[in-house]
Parts: C-alpha cells; sequence; structure tokens
C-alpha cells in the first residue's frame, strides 16, 4: 500500500477547478506536499461551492473540470511522484434540484415501482404510499403550482409528473394529490418526513449503499478511478450514517484494491477507532484536540470559568426576566454536561423528530409501552400530525387511542437512550463493547427519566439486536444528535475559550500536560501511524491560527476579562456568553472586515439557538450581533482597544501558530495541511475558510526562501511558510528519520516551555516552544536546556549545534521552533 508522507485539501469548486488545482502541483510539490487531497469532485447540485451535495455519482462534475480535468490533475500529481487522495460522500446525495439527480428523478415520477426505490431509504407507510417533501412555505403555496408538460412546477423548481397521471384540464392541485410524493410545508418536515437525511438537511437524502446494487452502482466511477490509476486513495465523509459503517468499508477495500484511506471518524474523549474499521485512521480531528490543548495554560482556567458563570449570572447587560444563567454548576464538566445533554434532548424533540418518530414505528406493538407519557411531540396517524400535549395519552383519557400513547411513549423513552448516548454510535454485533455503551446509556436514561424504566427495559433488548431494522437505525441516528446537539448547538453555548469547541473535541477537558501529551504522542504512533493529523480542515469552526491567537488568551485571561468588559459596555448585548464568543473570534480574526465577521457571528448565534435561530430569527437581537461586527470594523474606539490588544498578543500568537504546526507535521501519523495554511490563516467557520487562496504570493514567497533570503521574524507569513515547507521535504525525502517517539525532556527554570520529541532512534528532533507569555513573564529561557545525542543541523535556519547540552536560548535565537537533524558524517 501506498502511504502519503502528507496530504495538501484543495477545495475544488466551479472557480477552482481540478485544471486550477493541476496547475499549481509544481508549486505543491515544491511545497514538500506528498499526496493531494481533494474535496468531493463528483456531479454535485449546479453551483455547489461544497460539493457535499452529489447530485450524479456516476461522473466527474463538469462544472469543476470533469473527467478530463481530473485525468489532467493526476498525470501532473504522479509525474512528480505525488499521489491523489479523493473525499467520496457515500452516505447521501443532494436533491435540491430534482431534475440534477437522476435517481431521486426517478423515484418521484415511478414511487415504489422506480428501479431506485431501493437506493432511498423512504419509510412509505408513513406516507400513506408517497414521499413527503418539505418544499412549501405554507399549505396555500400549492395554488402556485403550475403543469408545464411532464412537470409539475413550484416557483422555478420542477417536479417529475407520474405517466397518466395528468390530463390538460386538470388542475395543478389536482395532478399534485396523483403523485408519488406529497408537498407539505416546510416546517412540518422535521415532525413527519419519512426519508432518511443527512442530519437536518431536507436537501440532502440518505442512500442505501448496505444494498450490493446501490454501492456498485454508487461507486462504479469510483472503481474506474482505480482501476485506470487515477487516484490513490479516499477519505470517506461521514461513515457513521451508513447502515453497515464496517460492512461497506470491507467492500470498498476490495474495490480500490487495499488503497490507503481514511474516515472522518469523530472519536469522543478516550474513544478509540474500532479494531474492526478496514482503514488506515481517522481524518485527524483528534490530534488536533491534543496538540491545542498542550499549548493551552492550565493557570488560566480558574479566571475564565469565573468569566463565564459572571457572564452567565448577568448577561451583558444584567439579567433579565425569566433568564436562567445557562451552565452554572460546580464545574466545568457538568457545566458543559448538562449544556450537551440539554441541547441533545432539543434536538431529539425537535429538528430530528421525525427520526425518532421513525424508530418508534419500528417497535413491535407487544413491546410498546402504555405508561402515561409527557412527550411534547406529536405523532403522525395516517399521515394526519395529532396533537399530543405534555400528560396526554394516559388510559382513560379519552385524549388519544392507547396505539398512539404507546407509540408517543415509546418515541420519548427512544429519545432519551439517544441523548444519553457518550459517543456518536455503537457498532455491534462486529464491536461487542457497543452493547455496554447502549447498556449505560439505557441507565442514564432511567436515572433522569425514572417514569420510563419499564419503557426503556423493554426497548434495551430490542436496541441490541443487530439483526434487527429497529436497532440499526437507532445506531445511525445516535450520531445526527450528538453531531447537531452538540457540536453544532453546544459548542455554540460552551463560551469560555473558544479553542476548546472543536469536533472531535472534549470542551470540558481545559488543557493537558507534558507527560500526557507525550504518552497519547507514543500511543499514537504505536497504534495509528498511519492515521491523517490536522489542524485545519473545511469543517472546524475557527481555523488553526486564529486559534493560535485565542489560545494565548489562557495565558492572559485576567487581561481578558478587563478587556471583554469593557468591549461590552461599547456594544452591548444582552447574553453575556454570547460576547465572549463573539469577542474571541473578533481578536482570533483581527483584522476582519464587518462583513466577515456579521456572518461568523450570526451564524454562531443562530446555532447556539437561544435567542436566534435558523428557522426563526429573532430581528432585535441579531440588529446587536451585527452591531457588534459593526463596531469592531468601524467604531474607532473599538478598533483601537482590539488593535492594540491583538498587538501585544501577536508575537505570542505566532509563537503557538508555528509550535502547533511543527508538532503536527513532525509528530506521529500522516499530517495534513488545509488550502493556504502555510501561510498565516485566521478564518473562521465555512463559509469563510473557502475563501480563494492567493497561491501566486505564496509561490513567490516559497522561491525567495528557497533562494536564501534571512530567516523571517516569527511573525512574518514568511515564517509559518518557511516551517511547512522544510518540515514536509524532509518527511517527504528522509523518511526514515520519522519512525518512532522518543520524548526529549528540558532541564532548567522554564523546561514546562518546551515541547521535545525526537523521531527514532537517529531521527529528527522537533523543539516548540509552548506557554510563551508566561515564558516571558518569568524571564524567558534563562539556564534551561536540552542534551542532543549527536551533532545536528537546524532545518528552519541552518544553525548547527554539537552533540550535549544546548541551551533553548540558542535554539530558539531566530525562530520559537526548531526541527534538527544529524548531521552526516564528513
Amino acid at each position: 500500500m501506498a502511504v502519503p508522507s502528507s496530504t495538501y485539501r484543495l477545495q475544488i469548486r466551479p472557480g477552482f477547478t481540478l485544471d486550477d488545482a493541476a496547475r499549481i502541483v509544481p508549486y505543491l510539490h515544491r511545497l514538500g506536499i506528498g499526496w493531494l487531497y481533494l474535496s468531493p469532485i463528483l456531479t454535485a447540485v449546479r453551483g455547489s461551492e461544497h460539493g457535499y451535495d452529489v447530485a450524479d455519482p456516476t461522473r466527474v462534475d463538469p462544472e469543476r473540470g470533469g473527467r478530463e480535468g481530473l485525468e489532467r490533475l493526476s498525470g501532473a500529481a504522479h509525474a512528480l511522484g505525488m499521489g491523489v487522495l479523493v473525499d467520496i460522500v457515500p452516505n447521501h446525495v443532494g436533491i435540491a434540484v430534482p431534475e440534477e439527480n437522476p435517481w431521486w428523478w426517478s423515484l418521484l415520477a415511478e414511487g415504489r415501482d422506480s428501479p431506485w426505490a431501493e437506493a432511498f431509504d423512504v419509510d412509505w407507510d408513513a406516507g400513506a404510499g408517497r414521499v413527503l417533501l418539505p418544499l412549501l412555505g405554507v399549505a396555500d403555496d400549492l395554488d402556485r403550482l403550475r403543469v408545464d408538460g411532464d412537470r409539475l412546477l413550484l416557483g422555478d423548481l420542477a417536479l417529475p409528473i407520474a405517466a397518466g397521471s395528468a390530463e390538460p384540464w386538470d388542475a395543478p392541485r389536482e395532478v399534485a394529490a396523483r403523485q408519488h410524493y406529497e408537498l407539505i410545508p416546510w416546517r412540518e418536515g422535521d415532525e413527519r418526513l419519512n426519508y432518511r437525511r443527512f442530519f437536518t438537511i431536507t436537501s440532502l437524502a440518505g442512500l442505501r449503499v448496505e444494498e450490493p446494487h446501490v454501492f456498485d452502482a454508487a461507486h462504479a466511477e469510483i472503481e474506474r478511478w482505480f482501476e485506470e490509476g487515477l487516484v490513490d486513495g479516499l477519505r470517506i465523509d461521514h461513515p457513521d450514517g451508513l447502515a453497515d459503517p464496517i460492512g461497506y468499508l470491507k467492500r470498498l477495500r476490495v474495490l480500490t484494491r487495499g488503497a490507503y484511506t481514511v474516515v472522518e471518524k469523530i472519536l469522543e474523549a478516550d474513544e478509540r477507532l474500532p479494531d474492526a474499521f478496514v482503514c488506515e485512521g481517522t481524518t485527524g480531528y483528534d490530534a488536533l484536540g491534543l496538540v491545542d490543548r498542550v499549548f493551552t495554560d492550565p493557570a488560566g482556567e480558574a479566571v475564565l470559568d469565573a468569566l463565564d458563570l459572571s457572564l452567565a449570572s448577568r448577561g451583558a447587560e444584567g439579567p433579565e426576566d425569566g433568564d436562567q444563567p445557562r451552565g452554572a454548576g460546580s464545574s466545568a464538566r457538568d457545566r458543559f454536561a448538562r449544556l450537551a445533554h440539554s441541547a441533545k434532548r432539543e434536538v431529539a424533540e425537535g429538528a430530528l423528530r421525525a427520526e425518532i418518530l421513525r424508530l418508534a414505528r419500528l417497535v413491535p406493538a407487544a413491546h410498546a409501552a402504555t405508561a402515561p407519557s409527557s412527550f411534547t411531540s406529536q405523532v403522525t396517524a395516517g399521515g394526519v400530525p395529532v396533537p399530543s400535549p405534555r400528560g396526554a395519552g394516559a388510559p382513560g383519557s379519552g385524549s388519544l387511542p392507547l396505539a398512539l400513547a404507546e407509540q408517543r411513549t415509546t418515541a420519548e423513552a427512544l429519545a432519551e437512550i439517544a441523548v444519553a448516548f457518550p459517543v456518536y454510535r455503537t457498532y455491534f454485533p462486529d464491536v461487542p463493547e457497543g452493547r455496554a455503551v447502549l447498556r449505560e446509556a439505557c441507565h442514564a436514561a432511567v436515572e433522569g427519566r425514572p417514569d420510563l424504566a419499564d419503557t426503556v427495559a423493554a426497548l434495551e433488548p430490542l436496541l441490541g439486536d443487530a439483526r434487527t431494522e429497529l436497532a440499526r437505525r437507532f445506531q445511525q441516528t445516535t450520531g445526527m444528535i450528538m453531531a447537531k446537539g452538540v457540536e453544532d448547538t453546544a459548542f455554540y453555548r460552551f463560551t469560555r475559550l473558544g479553542t476548546l469547541t472543536e469536533v472531535g473535541t472534549d470542551p470540558a477537558r481545559f488543557a493537558i500536560g507534558l507527560d500526557e501529551f507525550h504518552a497519547r504522542m507514543g500511543e499514537r504512533e504505536r497504534t495509528a501511524p498511519r492515521s491523517m493529523t490536522t489542524l485545519t480542515t473545511h469543517d472546524t469552526k475557527r481555523s488553526e491560527d486564529t486559534r493560535a491567537r485565542i489560545t494565548v488568551l489562557s495565558e492572559l485571561a485576567d487581561e481578558w476579562a478587563g478587556l471583554l468588559s469593557r468591549l461590552i459596555e461599547l456594544s452591548p448585548i444582552p447574553d453575556g456568553q454570547f460576547a465572549n464568543l463573539a469577542w474571541q473570534a473578533v481578536v482570533g480574526a483581527w483584522p476582519a472586515d464587518a462583513e466577515r465577521l456579521a456572518a461568523y457571528t450570526l451564524k454562531a448565534a443562530r446555532e447556539a439557538a437561544l435567542r436566534t435561530t435558523w428557522i426563526d430569527p429573532e430581528p432585535t437581537f441579531e440588529d446587536r450581533v451585527r452591531a457588534i461586527a459593526e463596531a469592531a470594523a468601524n467604531d474607532a474606539g473599538v478598533r483601537e482597544l482590539v488593535g492594540t490588544f491583538v498587538a501585544r498578543i501577536e508575537p505570542f500568537a505566532a509563537s503557538n501558530g508555528l509550535s502547533a504546526k511543527l508538532v503536527q507535521l513532525a509528530g506521529p501519523g500522516v499530517p495534513d495541511v488545509y488550502q493556504g495554511t502555510e501561510f498565516w490563516d485566521r478564518s473562521l467557520a465555512d463559509p469563510d475558510n473557502r475563501r480563494p487562496v492567493d497561491f501566486a504570493r505564496r509561490e513567490a514567497a516559497l522561491a525567495a526562501l528557497d533562494a536564501g533570503t534571512p530567516t523571517p521574524l516569527a511573525t512574518a507569513p514568511e515564517a509559518k511558510l518557511l516551517v511547512v515547507s522544510r518540515t514536509l521535504r524532509l518527511r517527504r525525502d528522509r523518511p526514515e528519520l520519522f519512525d518512532g517517539y522518543v520524548p526529549l525532556d528540558a532541564t532548567g527554570r522554564a523546561a514546562a516551555h518546551v515541547v521535545g520529541f525526537r523521531r527514532g532512534a537517529r531521527g529528527a528532533v522537533a523543539l516548540a516552544t509552548r506557554l510563551p507569555a508566561g515564558l516571558e513573564r518569568d524571564g524567558g529561557w534563562g539556564d534551561t536546556a536540552v542534551v542532543l545525542p549527536w551533532p545536528t543541523r537546524d532545518e528552519f535556519t541552518g544553525a548547527e549545534h554539537e552533540a550535549g547540552r544546548v541551551l533553548l536560548a540558542e535554539a530558539f535565537a531566530a525562530l520559537p521552533v526548531a526541527l534538527l537533524v544529524p548531521k552526516e558524517a564528513p
């Protein structure tokens, strides 16, 4: 198997095609990259900027360069000894424009008789034999329908008309009523939807690749890539959404002829990738959290916790009537646990209610409970939503038939169990340990809701029986609730330090020490040496350099608390914790214009879903959110406060950024570089992180470095380019220097401020600065030193060191990082 020395993620889109990527291949080779790593390139919904809404998986997207573009890019890469890794999306397809998805169009036109009916996860009985499409604003929008030949038009959106279902004189409403689909108001979708989707996105329909012919059709073009040698490896998007991720990976291994494969598997806390996964590892979020936390100062935790609690209790303008301080509790872990549990319950009972109700419909009648229920939901009977107010449905109440009461109680119990899950999902029977996770979740559900004990007890064996559709679908659903409830909601509510809330990390864990860091890195080398590592992806909520700057706040917590108070006075908002998140983003992304900052802060506020939401924006609060962005960008007083603070911390932020990058690139695993981040890149969440990259500027800077320009200042973008290029070139050209992992201990008063390790018996030595603000405050490196077993040369500066004791003040004379390689004998 060919394994990349490193990868470089490129976002292929209509504005940056496969041919555009081919043109920068020589630059990426000079940068030291091993393989190109492409975002999805199969045919997406027209105009898609991200490519995850694949509408036709049978061909390469013409808007992204088409099959010919892939051939040209692959040829350019292979000619320079570089590989190509492609991101694929097996879990779902894009259906926003039905005409562009031939499989979905066939399903809507022919219903259950469609040759693609098995490709989609439709609960036909729940829709009375039809697919429920949440495309209407309100029911009266049916009056906007028009008939155009064999198409039904809703505005500009075309839907198929089934053969023989329309006559020229028929009214559009009458025609719509005869189709294999039913148009419903979009607000009813979260309640009534009867097809599986990607999380809460109704324009992405789940694909049943567990069916052999669906797998074959969805992967035919991908298989041709490997048959023709165009592609060398794959990244698998969201495997946890599949009915059988382990079976899928086994089949994919055969299709790719054993090619390098990584999965976007989100690991929680101490979770490990199951051994049954036939792949080389994850896409690297687990490494991201580890690297970030070793550069976070544990001394700042108490101050930032106190600040967080203060903001929670009083808001930014004092408490409002009815306000409940969110996250209050005895510890950060308790506070976050409650926030996460609450957010997951909101999702299970709200945005993903249709999925829970579908699970309830799968429970055999003999196992349904008849206990009184407080499930504040609706149950669909024959396609008609039936209100179920709290407490309704008890036997004898007369408000609901018994069958619906049973279904409602069962749904509530299923939601409680799913909400209690500590990980995305289980994989039994392939991973027997998953039964213990289910058992613990059922126990936690009963602890929180003892009135559901009998129902939970009846459900546990059913959910643990992998032969049943109920168990399989439940495993697909828990990950959806985790992702939407924790990462997309609770992460935006827990705001004490933005660095802590990235995918796959534990926000309650503030920092880790050197001993734990080295132990975890050593374990990665032993157990996952081919797994990807990353610091920035298209999905990170803040880029690595934005986080590197925010991390400085852990060292200057008191100073940050004072500055935040002043900023809140200048731009008040009735949510102090959100203000903390927003102003951290401003500092992290500085300088940034009002448009960028407003886009991020509005997204964050709606994701938090406390005072405004995507579905029901609250204008007054959102005006205050925009005011923060406007003040940061345009108010002279605010700009001076922010600009002065950023200038003060910039040397520390640069030290964090260079150090984290070196540790990631030189450490165990296959390092990935996200497009453009070889320079400083202070992006926020998507789409901000998909802005165009100025490759010409980077190429010119690399040429200047190679021509022998002096070592740049640590704060210059060229300093990061130097670290990235020299480390990646060394990994590619001398892989024997990166085999193994040995911690390198320092001695002296500032020993806790250096992260050092050696890669193998006679490998490269990486030295990085940790907690730079505290280092400066304590008087610098002084007598702190490391012992080198042989003479070395620094790849970044050319400085040479003899064997023995080397002062870190000398090793870090030009930069806060060093990459030392053994000098060859004369």
